[in-house]
């Protein structure tokens, strides 16, 4: 079987939507389909790749010219995702006919460069792979009026690509029903598949190799609460903050590791408190993640009330499959949320509980057979629900499901012919 699968970051890139494709992308490799994957050139931290077309894992990766510098604001944001969607509209059509093409929402509305190929070279399955909700994560970030002219155009965009799509992955039921608003009575199938991250990446209970910038930053003897990843669109952390400032003379460490629209205002923001326990870092690379999770003592993820459904932030999974236990702030009916409730692998705080917040780190410092057990819970949820190895065959099927259900009406206009 022929199966593309397009995004606009792809390794060696470090993009979480990168890696996943990836994993995707190798394993459908491995079962003996021809898998080709169509990506950007431009890099998700501001890096370059050479473009063309090179071999990587058993997959064909063509790289289109997409610019590299990290963008900034949404006309910025946008001359990247319309150099991506024409160039690799442009690639899809040179393609020989497709059996599957799946695309994630990297950049927004990825889905027509599926059409576009289906239109020129016959019938294709169509599937997407939602990781944010647009037009709303526009709006949450505030970029676009919410209820105005741009919104209400996104939506009426995403309603006739939606209906022209054969199947559509969401990661969370919150994100499921807000995409099946779109399209009301008639559209795709819908499924829910949350985010996952490799076994083989994180075995556990070994130990990986001391992180290299544990004395660089004086984390011995403290306990480090670890934000990894993007500080972007959706995220909120005043709470953190907040706590931060009140845990000053307490030995623990709020280390952030990554960049993203937040990432300058939340330096600012430490700096002009003084707070000398909170660290900021740059993105490390891939193979560096497994050390950095092991420094640390506690996961930290944010969400912002608002983005429930529109985004499912994509640390979990790495923090679960290290064992690390979660502390989570933000709403109910999130992919962490539900996490939380059914593993108790962490706790969750409501925005602007700093007291909690603060209950939750303090217990996680002085009451070691408590965070020893939501270590194992972290672990067993990961193995349980957020691994490669059950998320993948969870995808396998949706294909297999859909295969199925378009040939059904040939076969059967073939017996009546008959």
């Amino acid at each position: 079987m022929r199966i593309t699968i397009v995004n606009q970051y792809y390794l060696p890139d470090l993009s979480p939507t990168g890696r996943l494709a990836s994993y995707l992308a190798e394993h459908r490799a491995t079962l003996g389909d021809e898998v080709t994957v169509v990506t950007g050139s431009g890099g998700y931290a501001g890096t370059s790749l050479r473009r063309g077309r090179e071999e990587r894992g058993g997959v064909t990766v063509w790289r289109v010219a997409t610019p590299g510098r990290r963008a900034r604001g949404i006309f910025g944001r946008a001359l990247q995702w319309a150099s991506f969607l024409i160039l690799g509209a442009w690639r899809l059509v040179r393609l020989p006919r497709q059996d599957v093409i799946i695309c994630l929402t990297t950049p927004p509305f990825a889905g027509l460069l599926s059409i576009v190929h289906r239109w020129r070279r016959g019938e294709t399955i169509l599937v997407q792979w939602t990781m944010d909700s647009y037009p709303e994560i526009l709006e949450v970030a505030g970029l676009i009026k919410t209820g105005g002219l741009a919104a209400g155009l996104g939506r009426r965009m995403s309603r006739w690509m939606l209906s022209r799509l054969d199947h559509v992955i969401c990661l969370d039921e919150a994100m499921r029903d807000v995409l099946q608003s779109h399209v009301r009575d008639q559209g795709p199938a819908f499924s829910v598949i949350p985010n996952f991250e490799s076994r083989d990446r994180f075995p556990f209970p070994e130990k990986p190799p001391r992180w290299e910038g544990c004395d660089r930053l004086g984390l011995d003897g403290r306990f480090v609460v670890l934000y990894c990843g993007n500080a972007g669109w959706g995220h909120d952390f005043d709470t953190v903050l907040d706590a931060a400032d009140t845990m000053r003379s307490e030995p623990v460490s709020f280390l952030f590791v990554g960049g993203g629209v937040l990432y300058g205002r939340l330096r600012a923001a430490v700096a002009s408190r003084g707070l000398e326990h909170v660290h900021l870092h740059p993105y490390v690379p891939h193979e560096q993640v497994p050390s950095l999770l092991g420094a640390s003592d506690l996961a930290l993820v944010t969400l912002a009330d608002a983005a429930v459904g529109v985004m499912s932030p994509s640390k979990l999974h790495s923090y679960l499959a290290m064992g690390l236990p979660i502390v989570y702030v933000g709403p109910r009916r999130s992919n962490v949320a539900e996490a939380i409730e059914r593993f108790d692998c962490g706790v969750r705080v409501r925005h602007g509980d700093v007291d909690m917040f603060v209950q939750v780190i303090r217990r996680s410092m002085t009451d070691r057979r408590w965070l020893a057990e939501r270590r194992l819970c972290a672990r067993n949820a990961f193995e349980t629900a957020y691994c490669d190895e059950v998320a993948l065959p969870q995808i396998d099927g949706v294909l297999d499901a859909t295969l199925s259900r378009l040939c059904e009406p040939a076969r059967a206009g073939g017996r009546a012919a008959a």
